[in-house]
């Protein structure tokens, strides 16, 4: 017994004889047809005559194109005059209106689609178009525009336009409308084209706590005040100061203007680098609520931060400074050249003397100016002395508070007097040539606490302390503030 899968089983004893059940099948030798065939296959015949450029295949593939190309130019049919073609005769008549009546046409056509909504030769089309018995308009106040031409512009009459000034301009200051106030206002029937359209109905939102409504009233505009109450209660919002205090700010609703404002003040007692996002900020704005529905945000009036064990909370007062819950505000600043277009000639330091002719300290710096130039005061203050001292010539002393003096000397005249308070910018003296000086130059001292510093760059701090009863109505407002719950 054995298996016909069995691998070598033909060589293996006592199977031999199934080699003799075999026919031998004798193989037919290929053609000369079957080898041109083969070999013609085995050829290509389109080869990419982009590539191999020159070689024997790019050759072979160039004279295929050139006999494709031939052999489609001679058998191409000739064509000795053009095709001539018919196109269908208009439809007219009845046929037309048929056909008319049951096509499908664009809304510029009429879509007429159906027997009895299509026009025939019948219709006459109209000379123009109706117009509506009303219209709704909405014009919107500009930038530096006036109300009565942004009215005629938006298809008032000149006298309506007039009229409705006149009556607006009773109850508000016309200055005073908001550019992008949105005016909606109602035309009416008018007797022909070649004239503006009655005014009908106009509404305007003159202030945010007042709607003015016009309507007419046979030949005359007559005008309905309508008061709009007015919630003020201020709006507290308070978090976490997180990877960034500006856009967690932002991102809680607080205005822009008001986020940079809390930033500015909040600057002024931490340094911003030391705000970690473990901390809390605490921001009171203004708000008015609209029993209309309106909101609108106002300034910053509470700016507070806790980090940590301390807490910083500032209020701003009536004169603008930020003040402490305490009442106190430190205020930073600094001095600017009391000379425009200011050349130093001599620094601050030890120097020495060009008439003197030895080394001594000098408490000032001299500023190179023409005779007579303006010099402006570099801070508010009140002048404690003006007139001659020694080799400064005319002097002149201005004390800023916080033990703060400012010394000018060699001047040529003074413009303000002893005693007189002064704002920053403003001119107090004139230079010159006075006292024991070389030439025209002016010599600006600063001095703290009696001792003289460097007035480049100098920058200095008071603390301003409210009391009696402008302290009593600060706690009062501090008190109605940290009274709001955040978020109501």
């Amino acid at each position: 017994m054995f298996l016909r899968n069995d691998h070598g089983s033909e060589d293996a004893g006592g199977t031999t004889a199934l080699s003799f059940g075999r026919a031998m099948v004798p193989v037919a030798q290929p053609g000369t047809f079957d080898r041109l065939r083969a070999a013609a296959v085995e050829i290509d015949w389109v080869p990419d005559l982009g590539t191999r450029i020159g070689s024997r295949d790019w050759w072979r593939g160039t004279a295929t194109c050139a006999a494709l190309c031939a052999a489609a130019i001679a058998l191409a049919p000739p064509i000795t005059h053009p095709v001539l073609g018919e196109a269908a005769a208009p439809l007219i008549g009845t046929d037309r209106e048929e056909a008319r009546a049951q096509m499908i046409a664009p809304l510029a056509w009429g879509a007429d689609t159906g027997r009895h909504m299509a026009s025939n030769d019948l219709v006459r089309p109209l000379t123009e178009a109706p117009e509506r018995p009303i219209e709704q308009r909405t014009a919107t106040v500009g930038h530096g525009d006036s109300l009565g031409d942004m009215l005629q512009r938006a298809g008032l009459s000149e006298r309506d336009a007039q009229d409705t000034v006149a009556l607006v301009a009773t109850t508000v200051p016309l200055g005073d409308l908001k550019p992008g106030t949105q005016i909606p206002m109602t035309l009416g029937r008018r007797p022909n084209r070649n004239v503006a359209r009655p005014l009908e109905a106009l509404s305007l939102r003159a202030r945010f706590d007042l709607q003015l409504n016009l309507k007419r009233a046979g030949d005359r505009l007559v005008m309905d005040r309508q008061a709009i109450a007015i919630d003020t209660t201020p709006l507290r919002i308070t978090g976490a100061v997180g990877s960034s205090l500006y856009r967690s700010a932002r991102a809680a609703g607080v205005p822009i203007r008001a986020v940079e404002t809390y930033i500015k003040a909040i600057a002024s007692k931490v340094a911003i680098g030391q705000i970690s996002s473990s901390d809390s900020y605490d921001i009171i704005v203004e708000r008015q609520r609209a029993a209309t529905g309106e909101t609108q945000l106002g300034k910053l009036l509470f700016a507070g931060l806790d980090h940590g064990r301390e807490k910083t909370q500032l209020v701003q007062w009536n004169d603008g400074t930020w003040y402490e819950a305490s009442g106190q505000a430190e205020r930073q600043g600094q001095f600017t050249m009391p000379v425009s277009m200011a050349r130093v000639t001599s620094s601050f330091g030890m120097r020495f003397h060009p008439l003197l002719g030895f080394t001594r300290m000098h408490k000032g710096i001299d500023i190179g100016t023409a005779w007579g130039t303006s010099v402006h005061a570099p801070a508010d203050g009140v002048i404690a002395f003006a007139g001659r001292s020694g080799g400064y010539g005319n002097f002149l002393k201005m004390a800023h508070g916080g033990s703060i003096v400012t010394c000018y000397g060699h001047l040529s005249r003074f413009a303000v007097r002893a005693g007189q308070h002064v704002a920053r910018g403003d001119v107090i003296a004139y230079s010159g040539n006075s006292g024991m000086s070389t030439g025209p130059h002016l010599h600006w001292e600063v001095l703290r606490g009696g001792v003289a510093v460097n007035p480049r760059g100098f920058s200095f701090s008071s603390l301003a302390t409210l009391s009696g009863e402008q302290l009593r109505a600060f706690r009062s407002r501090v008190s109605g503030l940290l009274a709001v719950k955040p978020g109501a």
